[in-house]
């Protein structure tokens, strides 16, 4: 359960990135601001702390974006809500690619903290808290928001970035689809403990996070479990994906899109047995990518034992 940009509004788009900012996230600010209000003397600043923890989980997500562009893969939507923010990336189906991609998100904010931290030392040294005290106030806030962002984000709990960071490092020795099952059944024990300090700290917000962490590392173990029968599928010979080179799987999987109805485009060579209507093009249940017919070249015979 990740959002989209149903509900959300367009801010803009950066190097082919569209950012949205779902309706909710207006809640969440109102309540937030409202709360930090008694920190400061002036209102002003609550407001600029939260539009910099806007920011600050903006540029996390450009983090995975550009990542993802850089290996290969796909990145074009940025949807901001209150749990923090999404980047649809869609790295290349590699333990490395992955890894980078969900790497690059955490690594912006090892870069802004110890800079917020350099800024809050400069500012003590020059007398801020009794000359600046509500900037002084800001640049700690900061720099405690970043380290709390960053060890959160990289809690071994799919689907946050540790987790999924976890879950690409298995994925070198376990494979795809034995990682992210690996990962998932290690998120359950996670989300168990996140529970367990939601209901010690009697934080809501933290058990709604937690809701919300549940029930995307139940999509990842069900995810691994089609991996698995994926993976254990009787394959197409003489066939391989243009993208990734796996062979097609040998059953009725790809679906007119006309009529709807099941076939193998490979055994009826693309014509749909319903309706007639040639298939434009097949998906790879490998790697996700959608190539035309032609293009899934048929590989020669294996030579004689």
């Amino acid at each position: 359960m990740t959002p989209t940009k149903k509900g959300s509004i367009h801010l803009f788009r950066a190097w082919g990135i569209d950012v949205y900012l779902h309706w909710s996230w207006f809640i969440l600010a109102w309540y937030s601001i409202q709360a930090r209000v008694g920190q400061y003397d002036s209102h002003v600043w609550p407001v600029l702390e939260y539009l910099a923890l806007f920011l600050t989980v903006l540029l996390h997500e450009f983090g995975h974006s550009l990542a993802c562009r850089q290996v290969g893969g796909q990145a074009d939507q940025i949807v901001l809500w209150p749990f923090g923010g999404v980047a649809y990336v869609a790295p290349p189906p590699r333990p490395g690619a992955t890894l980078w991609s969900i790497a690059a998100g955490p690594l912006v904010n090892v870069v802004l903290l110890p800079l917020f931290l350099a800024l809050t030392m400069l500012a003590r040294e020059q007398g801020w808290g009794t000359s600046h005290p509500d900037a002084y106030q800001f640049l700690g806030s900061m720099a405690w928001l970043n380290s709390r962002l960053l060890m959160f984000n990289l809690l071994p709990i799919y689907p946050l970035d540790g987790g999924q960071i976890l879950r690409s490092l298995l994925w070198f020795p376990l494979g795809r689809a034995r990682s992210l099952l690996a990962a998932s059944v290690i998120g359950f024990a996670g989300v168990l403990a996140l529970f367990a300090w939601a209901f010690f700290q009697r934080s809501p917000w933290l058990g709604a996070i937690t809701v919300f962490v549940l029930m995307n590392c139940w999509q990842g173990f069900v995810h691994a479990r089609a991996l698995m029968r994926i993976e254990k599928a009787p394959r197409r010979p003489g066939y391989a994906c243009p993208a990734c080179g796996a062979p097609p799987i040998a059953a009725a999987i790809w679906r007119c899109q006309g009529c709807g109805t099941p076939s193998d485009v490979f055994l009826s060579n693309g014509v749909c047995p319903n309706c007639q209507r040639v298939a434009d093009a097949a998906t790879c249940t490998d790697c996700g990518s959608a190539s035309p017919l032609s293009l899934w070249r048929k590989l020669p015979p294996p030579p004689p034992v």
